[in-house]
């Protein structure tokens, strides 16, 4: 029997030793606990009946900062400064509300020029864009630096001198290589370069950024940093020009608020990310929150925009004249429509269903 309750006593200790292996606050443990806490967020912002972003907005600053682990961060940013930050964010935040509900948050379109686009479709997505009223523009960037010249020459004598254009290489060159091929680039006048290496090397994102600051381009990343201690050394290192959040790579909004309340002290203006599947809908919360209650500031922010797959959400983003328009649903607009789980389910769902047959034929 003692054998018996020691082995018993041993598993949670086994469990916890393996879960670290897999963490921690990365990797699969962390994607596991913003799944959970963007479920409570939703939760607690549906029984008091507001949008996530209003809950925010609304909450006690003491009450929001005892959401948030301080822990491995207080030497960048201290529980005492972050409040004095969200203090100082309750000043005018009722007039910048109201101006978001009336005119939205300022977005971006990654839409238009992906990696693989002929020049016919290319021409034809940014023609469409900007009868819509884009201003703002992303494109791919770095698998042929010719291809990349004339791709980027094509897209800026489209939509001319006046507009926005930022490039995203997902981390595909080593820093030399980054800055050599950027400068190259430079003649297109790109406002950043977005993940111009791999995003754990901060020192390499900081000997970039320093590279390139006489170009007048600005590095961007963020949407693959593990948590927020890596964000505290991007900004320590002045390696980041442009601060990019992930709803669902950090741990929830309890993360995600301490990121903001950091680049808000470190003046860094924060453009999240939102390339994948609803995290345009979860995101929008954050950045609207973000300015109402926080930075206090439109320049140079922009929230990233990508047109597909918002038909499968119970309450999808509305963009009007290329900005987000605050949700007015109570909760962190996160549910799906019943409909498309079951389809998309693993593996009896219809479109598994389907692909697994194809792959037997």
């Amino acid at each position: 029997m003692r054998e018996m309750v020691s082995r018993d006593m041993e598993l949670p200790l086994l469990w916890e030793k393996a879960l670290k292996l897999i963490g921690p606050e990365k990797g699969v443990v962390h994607l596991a606990t913003a799944a959970i806490l963007n479920a409570l967020w939703d939760l607690w912002a549906k029984q008091e009946g507001k949008p996530l972003w209003k809950l925010l907005v609304d909450m006690d600053p003491k009450t929001l900062l005892s959401c948030i682990d301080f822990r491995y961060i207080s030497d960048a940013l201290t529980e005492e400064e972050a409040y004095e930050i969200l203090k100082k964010g309750r000043v005018g935040n009722r007039e910048r509300e109201a101006q978001l509900l009336a005119h939205g948050y300022p977005a971006y379109t990654t839409s238009c020029a992906w990696l693989g686009y002929s020049d016919d479709t290319l021409k034809q997505l940014c023609s469409e864009a900007l009868k819509e009223g884009w201003t703002r523009f992303k494109v791919k960037v770095g698998a042929d630096l010719q291809d990349d010249i004339r791709r980027c020459r094509l897209i800026r004598d489209m939509i001319g001198p006046e507009k926005t254009l930022m490039m995203d290489a997902n981390q595909r060159w080593d820093v030399h290589e980054a800055v050599e091929w950027m400068s190259q680039l430079a003649e297109f006048k790109p406002l950043w370069i977005e993940e111009p290496t791999s995003p754990d090397d901060i020192l390499g994102h900081a000997a970039i950024s320093k590279a390139l600051a006489p170009l007048g381009i600005g590095v961007a990343t963020g949407e693959q940093c593990h948590n927020r201690v890596i964000f505290k050394q991007l900004l320590q290192a002045n390696a980041l020009q442009f601060l990019q959040i992930d709803s669902c790579r950090l741990g929830s909004i309890n993360e995600n608020v301490s990121v903001l309340l950091m680049a808000q002290k470190f003046g860094i203006p924060v453009c999240p990310h939102a390339g994948g599947v609803g995290l345009c809908e979860l995101v929008q919360h954050l950045i609207i929150f973000d300015y109402i209650a926080v930075s206090a500031s439109l320049e140079n922010r922009m929230c990233e925009y990508v047109d597909h797959l918002h038909e499968h959400f119970k309450y999808p983003v509305i963009i009007k004249k290329a900005s987000y328009m605050p949700p007015e649903d109570p909760g962190y607009s996160t549910e799906m429509k019943e409909e498309s789980v079951k389809k998309h389910q693993f593996p009896d769902g219809e479109v598994w269903t389907k692909l697994l047959a194809g792959q037997e034929n």
